[in-house]
């Protein structure tokens, strides 16, 4: 296994233990000396953090593997989702936001699945990438909301929940998208990604039209004042036949009256 999966099965391993910290009940709520909240925001940052890392990883290693592509986005949704129940449990965030925000990574995954068992490949959109920023935002500063006090506890908090509005937008705006292109994609009015970077048919005529046409049609046509290069040039002119044939007659005139006299 190479680095890239080392990492992405590192991540799914860090889901669990970001789901203990979170809401078991420690003693003076640390965790190896650390307010818990703090402690699984830091878990969370290093999951994401790997999130990022092992597709870099993979491009530049060259290293892309069927594993790695299938692993990826379910530990991605195993940590998002991991992290929005446990705050819901702990009652940072309402429960129905998380819920249309997991329902969205389902349906999505679902119009993925469907298109994939057509051979059809959906590109991912810009808007579910700024989504997933929303939601690293919104995770770590509710994380560290819960811990906190005072004025630093409440502004990390609003900061929180702005960022969870913001993610319920993305999440319905990405929704109506992904939808729109599975659509497109199945109905065969726009080329899968997969077709689109094939190479061309070097066997396949490719249609002139225009100027292109009217430029082949006359390269291909011979010139009338053209004479083939093959064809010999006659040695006798046409008019100077008459004359030779009259210079053969005289001469057998002669030849016959001397042979008379």
């Amino acid at each position: 296994m190479n680095l890239p999966n080392s990492l992405t099965l590192a991540r799914i391993v860090l889901v669990p233990l970001l789901v203990v910290v979170l809401l078991t009940s420690f003693q003076g709520h640390l965790v190896l000396g650390l307010p818990k909240g703090m402690a699984a925001a830091l878990i969370f940052g290093v999951a994401s953090l790997t999130d990022w890392l092992d597709g870099y990883l993979a491009r530049r290693r060259k290293q892309i593997t069927v594993l790695g592509q299938l692993l990826d986005p379910i530990a991605d949704k195993l940590l998002t989702t991991a992290a929005f129940v446990s705050l819901v449990q702990l009652d940072m965030v309402q429960a129905w936001i998380v819920a249309i925000v997991i329902g969205r990574e389902l349906a999505v995954t679902g119009l993925r699945g469907v298109a994939h068992t057509r051979g059809l490949v959906m590109p991912a959109s810009g808007l579910g990438k700024l989504k997933m920023v929303a939601q690293v935002v919104a995770i770590l500063a509710l994380m560290l909301a819960s811990d906190l006090a005072g004025e630093p506890g409440r502004w990390l908090h609003i900061l929180g929940l702005g960022a969870m509005w913001v993610v319920l937008g993305l999440a319905l705006w990405s929704a109506v998208e992904y939808y729109q292109t599975f659509a497109a994609v199945v109905s065969g009015r726009t080329v899968p990604a997969s077709d689109a970077d094939d190479e061309p048919d070097p066997d396949r005529p490719i249609p002139l039209t225009g100027t292109a046409r009217t430029s082949a049609a006359s390269a291909s046509a011979p010139s009338p004042s053209a004479a083939p290069a093959s064809a010999p040039s006659p040695s006798v002119s046409p008019s100077a036949a008459p004359v030779s044939t009259a210079s053969v007659s005289s001469v057998s005139g002669a030849l016959a009256s001397r042979g008379r006299s």
